[in-house]
């Protein structure tokens, strides 16, 4: 059993604000690579959203990124990013932020960028997140997974 076929992980449901550009860029990202299916995604921002996992509340949801995996299980900041990459098919973004000095670093920033995260600016967007969701969605034309007004489309 692979990492990314745990049943007591995946499906992983990501709950993230949709109303963030930065944080919308890279879940778009996500779910043009989710293609085994083992990502969920819940935007937290639509009005009336009351759809909370137990052991979290609205704000905790929008104060840093939660995931709930498969069991129950609930977890947040960069942890999420950690399951989240190696299922949409990039171990290597996952592998990196475990490194012995960027996972720690990651730890210890993540809070900071998620405070400011509406403060980015959008060329910072673009160039980190953008970029690779359009590299996303091309590739996801290649492999045929595109139907007219999907997500390929940014």
């Amino acid at each position: 059993m692979t990492a990314t076929t745990n049943p007591t992980i995946y499906p992983l449901t990501l709950y993230y604000d949709g109303a963030c550009p930065m944080c919308r860029a890279e879940m778009h990202n996500l779910m043009l690579r989710n293609s085994r299916n083992l990502l969920a995604f819940v935007d937290i921002s639509v009005p009336g959203f009351d759809a909370q996992p137990p052991g979290a509340t609205q704000q905790d949801l929008m104060t840093l990124i939660h995931a709930r995996q498969a069991d129950g299980t609930l977890v947040k900041s960069v942890d999420v990013f950690r399951l989240a990459y190696s299922a949409a098919g990039l171990p290597w973004v996952s592998a990196l932020v475990r490194l012995p000095v960027i996972g720690p670093l990651a730890d210890r920033l993540y809070p900071w960028v998620a405070r400011f995260r509406n403060h980015i600016p959008r060329r910072l967007v673009v160039l980190l997140f953008e970029n690779a969701a359009r590299r996303a969605a091309a590739q996801a034309a290649a492999r045929g997974q595109c139907q007219p007004g999907d997500a390929c489309r940014f």
